[in-house]
């Protein structure tokens, strides 16, 4: 016998049917709260506990937009603002100048460790800062006298050629010829000068050329280098057209309005001598300074921050690490632009199983972003990050940028070498700052009779005078993931799609709307962790991005 219309409900649920086309309004009449938890109530640890990104879900919302418009534009500091929320770790295994320079190329900023002696770090800064400017204020300039033999050590060097030659071998003298790559490459005696091979027959712009005007000659021309001069012919600037393609490439990369230069973030510790270190990073053009400390509330790190902001105020300066409102008050009162939340989260850290403190990730960035945006101060959510997810989770929570160090370590921008695994993998070293192999590097310490106490691990520790080290960290190896060209793009998309899911349209959307209660959440029970992860199947394939 078929089933009637409506049987098949029950004479419960038949008798409250009522108008589909009310729905909405039923909604909104009957139902005081959305489905689910709002943020504060979810991350109530006196009902559930201090939770961390695996312990909840984000719950969808209405899709009324493409995941391409979704914007991701956020500040990372008071003053400096980012199209992608994404940092890399100031880690001896994960950033030095190159993963600096394409993760601000792909829109985000790269923290250069200071694991390493202060020129070496001030020279990666100097990379950064030289490699895509608009107008290149202090190019490399070659004299006369240099032979070929210097020219091709200078392209070694900085990783780019295209040179130019004035009278004295500086900048704002006379300008009398350039020398390409194609000019080094095919001269085989490297003893010659490099009037010999320098190209004389040169397309030049007057000063006072807007950028707009400067690339228009540099398309014309059809030439690599556009030198900018005065009246006198002496060399003022240089424009690259590499750059201009650079500038195709990379339309979200971080870069400052009036010079065009790529943002520099870097990390220095909290002891008299990195004073001295600060100063050598500012003079090679960084934008940002991190202190770097495993536990931010300390005398050391709020004279720190006094000390920088009255000697450098046009440096920005994050300060941390800080997982309660206390800490955060601290270094908010003493002047910091910006914070960094986490405590024992890292995939390497050990500190919370060592020495019992610390602080669940989660609830470490509501408690902290939340007291944080009363004074304008960004937050950026460091460690924990395994995935989207959880950089998505790390966003909602509160931070305004998220911080990775493990997830960015086997990249081929990353430090290191590639090694195979005895399991046959393509694998690259990383370590936690804390672990006894980082604590005992002496490249920070070169030269100094005790090359423990300029360590970056036993700064940020406070280590260096002990006798004995205690591991707040650990060595390891981390799977290939390629490079960051690619893999950045892939977590920039997942992000866009997540916020699509959520119902928000930008990041200052779903601040908003977990603010407002109209972003709400799911505790999630360890049966809903497995359900939501890959079960059931013989084997699987789990590509992540093509």
């Amino acid at each position: 016998m078929p089933i009637s219309n409506g049987d098949s409900l029950g004479c419960a649920m038949k008798a409250e049917i009522q108008d589909h086309t009310k729905a909405l309004e039923v909604l909104e009449k009957e139902y005081s709260t959305g489905d689910g938890l709002d943020i504060d109530t979810l991350l109530d640890s006196d009902k559930h506990g201090a939770l961390t990104y695996n312990d909840f879900l984000i719950l969808p919302g209405y899709i009324g937009f493409p995941a391409s418009d979704v914007s991701l534009d956020t500040p990372v500091t008071k003053r400096v603002s980012l199209k992608v929320p994404l940092l890399s770790s100031p880690m001896d295994t994960v950033t030095e100048h190159n993963m600096a320079i394409h993760m601000a190329l792909l829109g985000g900023l790269g923290v250069i460790h200071h694991n390493c002696a202060p020129a070496e770090q001030a020279e990666m800064v100097r990379k950064v800062k030289r490699y895509e400017n608009g107008f290149i204020s202090d190019p490399v300039v070659l004299s006369p006298q240099a032979t070929v033999s210097e020219a091709k050590e200078l392209k070694a060097k900085w990783g780019f050629g295209g040179f130019p030659v004035t009278e004295n071998g500086t900048l704002r003298s006379k300008l009398v010829g350039i020398v390409t790559s194609r000019d080094i490459q095919f001269h085989d005696n490297l003893n010659d000068p490099v009037t010999v091979i320098m190209s004389t027959d040169l397309v030049t712009a007057p000063a006072g050329t807007t950028l707009a005007e400067a690339n228009e000659v540099l398309r014309s021309s059809k030439k690599g280098k556009l030198p900018i001069v005065d009246e006198n012919g002496n060399l003022i600037s240089l424009l690259s057209r590499s750059d201009l393609m650079k500038n195709l490439h990379y339309p979200l990369a971080s870069k400052l309005p009036q010079s065009k230069q790529l943002i520099c973030a870097a990390a220095i510790g909290t002891r008299e001598e990195d004073k001295t270190r600060l100063k050598m990073l500012v003079e090679a053009g960084l934008d940002i300074v991190i202190l770097d400390s495993s536990q931010g509330n300390s005398m050391y790190q709020i004279q720190m921050i006094r000390w920088v902001k009255e000697n450098f105020p046009e440096i920005d300066v994050i300060g941390g690490n800080v997982v309660t409102r206390e800490q955060a008050a601290a270094l908010i009162a003493a002047g910091v632009d910006g914070l960094r939340i986490g405590m024992g989260s890292g995939s390497a850290c050990i500190t919370q199983e060592v020495m019992a403190v610390g602080r669940p990730q989660a609830a470490a960035v509501r408690s902290v972003t939340s007291f944080a945006a009363r004074f304008g101060v960004p937050c950026i959510a460091d460690g924990g990050i395994q995935n989207i997810g959880h950089i998505v989770k790390g966003l909602a929570a509160g931070a305004s940028t998220v911080m990775m160090g493990g997830l960015l370590a086997g990249t081929t921008e990353s430090p290191g070498e590639y090694f195979v695994s005895k399991e046959g993998q393509l694998v690259k070293a990383y370590r936690g700052m804390g672990s006894i192999a980082a604590m005992e590097d002496r490249k920070a310490g070169a030269g100094n009779k005790d090359s423990k106490a300029s360590n970056a691990g036993t700064a940020r520790y406070f280590s260096e005078k002990d006798s004995v080290l205690v591991a707040q960290g650990v060595a390891g190896s981390v799977l290939d993931r390629g490079s960051i060209t690619k893999f950045v793009p892939y977590l920039v998309a997942g992000i866009q799609h997540s916020l699509q899911d959520i119902g928000v349209p930008s990041l200052q959307g779903l601040h908003d709307g977990v603010n407002k209660g109209t972003v709400r959440f799911e505790m999630r029970s360890a049966s809903a962790m497995a359900e939501g992860n890959v079960h059931g199947l013989h084997s699987y394939d789990k590509k992540l991005y093509a």
